[in-house]
């Protein structure tokens, strides 16, 4: 485990600091220092040599310092601080949607297999749900692209004002997404799910004067001891999307949740607000 004193802890303390003061400010405080360090060094020297004049040294050093000292640390702070951007751009790319703002479908699976694997070390309850747009090519095809990126970023956002902190949420692909609900019995995972359908059906995006509405079908899998892998979790989950596909859509089917053997212990699970 890394501790918090180390180097790259510290630099990425000090960085943020810099960033948050701004070059200009910066570029001031280092400035004075590098004067004030040369003064100094200069009137070291000339003291212990026992030779020239101090003073006047100290100021043709401090006036030569003045002067290159901003032009050197603006460069070099400029070149950090477009790294240090670059950095955290970078990162937030790796992890989240370009389009919706939540998790990329990487990173909630990455997510998603700690919660998953928790459930199973304690013996907690978890669900999974996908959520898929209904007739999404056809939204596009009618009213264009831009208005679906636009509803799909509406439908994230009912989804995401449906969900706990400790939810997951993810892009799934296209038009799909992708929830984990930890410590959720089927039952609570069902009662989320239908939350989101009723939600999702009641907004209307104003688009060039018309309204445009959507629905969603959701298939929900709760958690298993059959469950291998995330993958045979999100297997159950999508079957049980194209059951409620298949049964006229705008609704919600689950998974059948599978018979305990004698003596397993049954997850426990928090309740829902």
């Amino acid at each position: 485990m890394r501790s918090d004193a180390s180097p790259s802890s510290w630099w990425r303390w000090l960085s943020g600091r810099l960033l948050r003061l701004g070059v200009w400010r910066v570029n001031a405080l280092l400035t004075v220092a590098a004067v004030a360090l040369a003064v100094g060094a200069v009137q070291g020297v000339v003291a212990l040599l026992g030779r020239g004049e101090s003073v006047l040294a100290g100021v043709a050093a401090g006036i030569s310092c003045a002067v290159l000292a901003p032009w050197v640390n603006a460069f070099v702070l400029r070149l950090l601080f477009e790294l240090a951007q670059a950095r955290d751009e970078l990162a937030i790319r790796a992890t989240q949607d370009e389009l919706t703002g939540v998790h990329n479908r990487r990173h909630f699976m990455d997510l998603a297999e700690r919660e998953l694997a928790r459930c199973r070390r304690y013996q907690t309850a978890g669900a999974l749900l996908l959520v898929d747009a209904d007739h999404f090519k056809r939204i596009n095809d009618t009213h264009g692209h831009i208005c679906g990126d636009a509803l799909l970023c509406e439908i994230t956002r009912v989804t995401l004002a449906s969900l706990r902190q400790a939810d997951l949420l993810g892009r799934f692909g296209g038009e799909e997404l992708i929830v984990f609900l930890p410590h959720t019995d089927p039952l609570g995972a069902l009662d989320v799910a239908d939350r989101i359908r009723e939600r999702v059906s009641e907004f209307k995006l104003g688009w060039q004067g018309r309204e445009v509405q959507a629905t969603v079908s959701i298939g929900v899998a709760a958690v298993e001891p059959g469950h291998a892998s995330l993958d045979a979790l999100i297997h159950d989950a999508d079957t049980a999307l194209f059951a409620a596909k298949e049964a006229g859509r705008n609704c919600v089917r689950a998974a059948p949740i599978q018979p305990r053997r004698s003596g397993e212990t049954h997850p426990v699970s928090a309740p829902r607000p």
